[in-house]
């Protein structure tokens, strides 16, 4: 079976908002893979503590067959180094695995499955 990852923001690290909508749009994401019987773990990073060796620590400690990267990522224009670094670690770290990229945390399978198909 296909195992994916998602690299995303942890919404529960962010100041200033609340993040209990983003984490039942997660949960809710979560139940789409489940739906299609894919295993998906997430890696929901704290900008402020190391989300560089986060991410690592993931890719490496799993054979994933797609990482999607998460549009909180990747549409931050703040974040576009942060979101340059995170590709390479994936190409670096998981160079077999596809990576994809979702539009919001509900329709992370639907990016993983462009990859699984």
């Amino acid at each position: 079976m296909a195992r994916v990852l998602v690299i995303g923001l942890d919404p529960a690290k962010i100041e200033g908002w609340d993040p209990k909508p983003v984490q039942e749009a997660l949960a809710r994401g979560q139940a789409r893979f489940d739906a299609h019987g894919i295993e998906a773990d997430m890696c929901l990073l704290a900008l402020d503590d190391d989300p560089e060796g986060t991410i690592v620590a993931a890719l490496t400690g799993k054979d994933y067959a797609c990482v999607v990267i998460g549009g909180g990522i990747r549409k931050h224009e703040p974040l576009l180094e942060f979101f340059e670094k995170a590709v390479n670690l994936v190409r670096r770290h998981a160079p077999g695995a596809a990576i994809a990229f979702n539009s919001g945390p509900e329709d992370s399978a639907d990016a993983a499955l462009r990859w699984l198909r």
